[in-house]
């Protein structure tokens, strides 16, 4: 979304004003621990999606959404005044799924070791179906004729 290095400077100067915001000046209380993930802002400057993560239930991630959407025209006039850009942009607020897909990979990484360690015990109790060496070697026999 994100390729003129000009919306990306202006992602991380809104990712701060919006972080401080959360942090000083909404005293909503349905605000839950927030974190600002990231923003990233369209190539037109119109337009900046902010992603956050909420410490805690389900019920606080609904209070919270709730609480940044009342919030966001505030928001949107102070990163207005403290950005100077001409048009301030459009502020949308998405939940980011970065922690239930770092969960999910996580139990699947666990997963994984469970069965390599399963399979490494099945391989130490392993026995050769047949000789150890299943290849065929020239008998000895053929030594002694090529000698003579």
């Amino acid at each position: 979304m994100v390729d003129h290095p000009r919306a990306r400077k202006l992602a991380d100067r809104i990712k701060v004003i919006v972080a401080q915001m959360l942090d000083t000046r909404i005293k909503d209380p349905r605000l839950g621990f927030v974190t600002v993930t990231d923003v990233r802002v369209t190539g037109d400057l119109q337009n900046a999606s902010i992603f956050y993560t909420v410490y805690g239930d389900d019920e606080a991630r609904a209070g919270t959404a709730a609480a940044l959407e009342s919030a966001k025209g505030l928001i949107r006039s102070e990163v207005g005044k403290q950005t100077g850009v001409r048009l301030t942009p459009a502020l949308e607020f998405h939940l980011d799924a970065v922690p239930e897909t770092a969960a999910t990979l996580d139990a699947a990484l666990l997963e994984a070791h469970r069965r390599d360690a399963e399979l490494a015990a099945l391989r130490a109790q392993a026995t050769y179906a047949g000789d150890e060496d299943p290849y065929r070697r020239p008998a000895e026999s053929d030594d002694e004729d090529e000698d003579a």
